[in-house]
This record gives C-alpha cells, structure tokens and sequence, in this order.
C-alpha cells in the first residue's frame, strides 16, 4: 500500500465509483473507513475487525474531521471549501485514478480524454490490441472502475483507461501514452469555468515522462495548447489535410481516407459510418503504434471494428429508407458531427431534456450547411426553444414539435425511399426516458417493428 492511504480513509461519493473503492480499501487491509454520501448508503457486506462509519444527508461532508485520507469519487467537485479545509488541516486527497497509476503493474498504461470521442476511441485501442494478441484491459470511465482492473491485472497488460475531466482534475500523474481529442466545452454546471475545465483534461498528459507519448488533434486549438503542456518526447499529431494545418501531421485525414506513415486506410472499407470517426481511428492507430504495432496491422484491424450502441449506429434499410441511432449524441457538437455525415436527404430526431446548452451553432450548420436535411421532429423540453433557434437561423425546411419519440418517428418516415432517418438529439434524455440508452433501445425497436 502507499502511504497515501493513512487511516482512517475517507470514501467520498458512494456510487460505483465510491462502492469500488470501498472494496478495494477492505481488500488491501484498511481497519477504519468513512463512508461519505448526500444520498442513503446500502452498505455492503462488512469483514469482521473492519469499523465504517457513515455520514449521509445534508451533512455529510461533517465525516471529513474523522479522516486523515479522503478518496474522492469522480462525481464529487474537489474545489469545495469543505475540502480545502480539510487538506489545509494535514488531510490527504486522493482519487481511483490517481492510485491506480501509483500502484499499476500493467507493462503501459493508455489515457484518452476528449469532449467527444472517448469511448470510441478507447474500444477501438482495445480492438486493435486484441486482434494483435496483445492482452488488455478497458476501465475509467468506460464502466468498469479503475482500482477493479488491479485485480486482475499482470505485468504483459496493456490498460486502456477513458478518462473524464472529474477523473482528471486533481491528478498529479499521467498516463505512458495520453490521447487528447477534440475539446470544446461541456459540464459547465459542475466547473466553475471553460478554463478550469481544460486545465483538467491537460492533467492527462501535463506529468507524463519524458519516455512517454503524446497523441493530439494538430487543428483543434484547444486541444494543440493541452499537448504542449506534456512533457513526453514522443508526440504524435493528427491533422486534416484540408485544416489550418494542411495536413502536417503524423495522421492526415483527406476527406474519407486516413493515411499514416505511407499505409492508407479509407472509410468505405470499415463497417463504422461517419465521417469523424477518422479522428478517433486516427488517434488510436498513433496510440497503438506508440505500444509497438504496426501502423498496417492497426488499419486491417480497424476495418473490423464495430460502432458502440448508439453512436452513429447503423440499424439497416428498410422500405428503401436508411436509419442511424445516435442516442448518444447529448450535446450539440455531436449532431453537427454525425449529420456532416449523412449522404441521403435526411430527416433528424431532436431534443430532449434541459441543459442550457447553446444551440445558435448547431443551428446555423443545420440551415445554411446540410443541404440534404430536408425534415426536423423535435420532442423534449428543448424543443421549442430549439425550433426558436432554428428559425433565428433561417429554417426553411418543415420542422414540427412533437410528445413522443413514436410521434416523431412516424412524422420522420415522410422522408421516404432513397432517405435517411436518423436520431441525434444534441440532448440529453431525461424527462422522456431514463438516459440516452432507453432512448436509443426504444429508436431500435421502433426500426425493427417496421
């Protein structure tokens, strides 16, 4: 164990995050923990010689004069005067991320962070990885949490961790080989600025070794300053041959085709549609080949690589009308990505539950840059504010609120023949439906019964 965890030890957060941790306390031998949450906590199953104390509700953060370390679970914003207070006081803070690099035995371990793109990207390191025979692990983010990858972990593993910016905010260790895609702006209802928020994400790669490898969008301002602040003496950038780069990067994507090192890999040979995932095939073809395979191997892998549920899914043709699920969408830059994607007239599925997002962009590229979206069905409580935004921008196309995602599903038919239906909402889905998953299994079925 590390001496960062000083008993007691404080679990803040008691999620999934917070449960995991809870275990891993237990099974490396610590005696006294705290357990911290607003909400009620259903304890586990607690070994005998083990004292936990609970603080739930209202005053929950009053545990803290009880620890000496704190485990923060991701969810939980580090910035509060309560923890400031504490960590003034002699108190240590630590996170899952930050112990599992401590305590990693894997033989390298992969960082992705990014607004957009993370889970991709990751699945498609793993799948190329495996397809190589090399053995590795998904977690972070991804669902599985990172002190659970330690129990099986062995020294020939290769560890993919998806990292967030509440995973990244207070770590002061990186990963071997950092991927930072495209960033914008997101989770302003928890960071207190767009600044605070892009100082997270450069935590992924701001303390990693000289030794290690930094994978960055060359065109993508935002994400170009974050890579510079990495340290490590191998970078590899990606670049758009048509971007204020003009294509000097490591990766060049031209239109549908990706080139690395002499090899080309062009879209309409893999199963993935959309056009920006070349972005994400390109940061993990530069992550694997900073892991030692070849760039060849990674593209002929890549061309069998399966989308993740509900990201730019393609769920087949019926009645000669083509449908794409991409419940995952929840913000707006997503739905300007998978629609610069569509080839057929299209009809699109928009809205869903309130983040205060601004929809002035996605708006403005909708009328005056998507020629073939000929239709709009808007449901959710964004949708009139949306179709607000729409018209502010121009609409000329037939646009029409609707209760249901079956309302707008049938008005989206009127596409017909030779047309594309596709659901990306640019919202999150709560109000109408549990989370962004119901939503897309309620698309599917509404296909499948066609």
């Amino acid at each position: 164990m590390q001496n960062t965890l000083v008993a007691p030890v404080g679990v803040l957060g008691f999620g999934v995050e917070g449960q995991s941790t809870f275990n891993y306390l237990v099974r490396n031998g610590v005696k006294d923990i705290v357990v911290m949450d607003k909400n009620p906590v259903n304890l586990p199953q607690v070994p005998a010689g083990v004292n936990v104390k609970v603080c739930s509700g209202e005053s929950y953060l009053d545990g803290l004069k009880d620890c000496v370390t704190v485990v923060r679970s991701a969810g939980v914003y580090p910035m509060s005067q309560e923890l400031f207070k504490f960590q003034m006081n002699g108190g240590l803070m630590t996170s899952q991320i930050q112990l599992f690099l401590e305590q990693t035995k894997s033989k390298k371990v992969v960082g992705v962070t990014g607004t957009l793109g993370k889970g991709s990207t990751v699945s498609m390191i793993s799948h190329i990885l495996t397809k190589c025979g090399v053995n590795n692990e998904i977690g972070g983010n991804f669902g599985v949490p990172a002190l659970d990858l330690l129990e099986t972990e062995t020294a020939d593993r290769i560890s993919i961790l998806e990292l967030s910016s509440f995973q990244l905010m207070t770590l002061s260790l990186s990963p071997d080989v950092g991927v930072v895609l495209r960033v914008s702006t997101e989770h302003l209802d928890w960071h207190k600025t767009v600044e605070e928020y892009r100082d997270a994400k450069a935590n992924l790669v701001r303390w990693q070794k000289r030794a290690g490898t930094c994978v960055y969008l060359k065109d993508a301002a935002p994400t170009a300053k974050i890579a510079a602040e990495s340290p490590a003496g191998t970078k590899y950038a990606v670049s758009l041959k048509d971007g204020p780069s003009a294509g000097d990067g490591d990766a060049v994507i031209d239109g549908a085709t990706l080139s690395i090192d002499g090899e080309k890999l062009f879209l309409s040979d893999c199963k993935v549609r959309g056009i920006y995932q070349l972005e994400n095939m390109a940061a993990a073809t530069l992550a694997c080949k900073a892991l030692g395979i070849k760039v060849a191997d990674a593209f002929n892998a890549l061309k069998s690589y399966e989308t993740l549920p509900f990201r730019m899914e393609f769920k087949g043709e019926k009645n000669g009308i083509e449908f794409f699920n991409d419940s995952y969408a929840t913000r707006p830059d997503a739905t300007i990505a998978a629609t610069a994607s569509m080839k057929r007239p299209f009809a699109l599925i928009l809205g869903g539950s309130e983040k205060n997002a601004d929809f002035t962009e996605l708006s403005q590229i909708l009328v005056n840059e998507r020629p073939n979206l000929k239709r709009i069905a808007l449901i959710g409580a964004t949708a009139e504010r949306m179709l607000e935004s729409l018209k502010q921008a121009g609409l000329k196309v037939t646009a029409n609120i609707f209760p249901t995602l079956e309302e707008a599903f049938a008005d989206s038919l009127s596409i017909g023949e030779g047309g594309t239906v596709i659901m990306s909402p640019a919202c999150a889905s709560f109000g109408l439906f549990k989370n962004y998953k119901v939503r897309g299994q309620v698309f599917d079925k509404l296909v499948a019964d066609l």
